[in-house]
């Protein structure tokens, strides 16, 4: 079979249509920002109007390019149906999309675990990554193939202690884009993940503002400063563009090399709350 090798660079996902979720902040509105600067109408997806909105015109004022909003949450098909649909209508075809939108609700000892924290998790990050990949695949497969990108996390790898469900939850995302790679090689559909370390967004300022948290973060990574988006979406890019079109399945850390070593200790933060027999598995009768 032969198949055209494409010798592009960045600049070939101008004009293209790439659909972000959890484009409204950190990684995702980082990725959305490059995107846009590098030609691509980008439509960004989140679950607030405004919050996107805010997103789209800090991209477009500093920037300029093609920033859409749509408000949907990914975890409901019908809304994420949606949302694709929305992102295919700019151009008339899909090319890409990039699954961002995630979180935890289960920072705890396993012993400790609330239920229900742990399924809206477990929902929000493999749930909402399958339904994007379910919706977006459809189109870029209708459109002859694309990149389907999402975002994981070191936790996946490296246990990070009491984080619950969230690691559990990013292996899941893992395994999801290597089975999609599988599947989809024959129609010309690659999928492939990101696993970002400490990223700077605002969701990790607790640790980036310095303390015990961040400096045992920088004895664990060789190279040892916070990452920041812009990191993860210069590789989603590559990973979107004519660069990498013999590429897919693959599981990359963009983590300044702390998967060589282990994942954070967050003794000192949640020992104030649970206490150290808590932190080990005790729970009171």
């Amino acid at each position: 079979m032969n198949v055209p090798v494409n010798t592009g660079s960045a600049d070939g996902l101008r004009g293209k249509s790439i659909l972000v979720t959890g484009g409204g902040s950190g990684i995702g509105l980082g990725v959305a920002d490059l995107l846009a600067r590098s030609g691509a109408h980008v439509t960004i997806v989140g679950r607030t109007e405004e919050k996107l909105a805010a997103a789209a015109a800090s991209i477009t004022a500093e920037h300029g390019g093609s920033v859409t909003c749509h408000a949907a949450d990914v975890t409901v098909e019908e809304q994420v149906e949606q949302a694709v649909a929305a992102a295919t209508a700019i151009t008339g075809r899909l090319d890409g999309a990039v699954a961002c939108a995630g979180g935890n609700e289960t920072i705890a000892p396993v012993t400790q675990i609330d239920v229900d924290a742990w399924r809206r998790t477990v929902e929000l990050n493999v749930t909402g990554t399958m339904l994007t990949l379910k919706h977006s695949a459809r189109e870029l497969v209708r459109g002859g193939g694309g990149s389907f990108v999402a975002i994981s996390s070191i936790a996946s790898s490296n246990t990070h202690r009491w984080f619950g469900a969230y690691g559990v939850s990013k292996s899941g995302v893992d395994h999801l884009v290597q089975l999609a790679a599988d599947e989809l090689g024959a129609s010309n559909v690659r999928a492939n993940c990101i696993r970002p370390g400490l990223t700077r967004t605002d969701l990790v300022t607790v640790i980036t503002d310095g303390g015990p948290l961040l400096e045992d973060y920088q004895e664990c990574t060789p190279l040892p400063r916070i990452g920041e988006p812009e990191d993860i979406a210069r590789l989603a890019r590559f990973l979107l563009g004519d660069e990498s079109t013999w590429i897919t399945g693959q599981v990359i850390n963009v983590d300044g090399g702390q998967m060589l070593r282990r994942g954070p200790d967050f003794t000192s933060l949640l020992e104030q709350v649970y206490g150290a027999d808590g932190l080990r598995g005790v729970v009171a009768p």
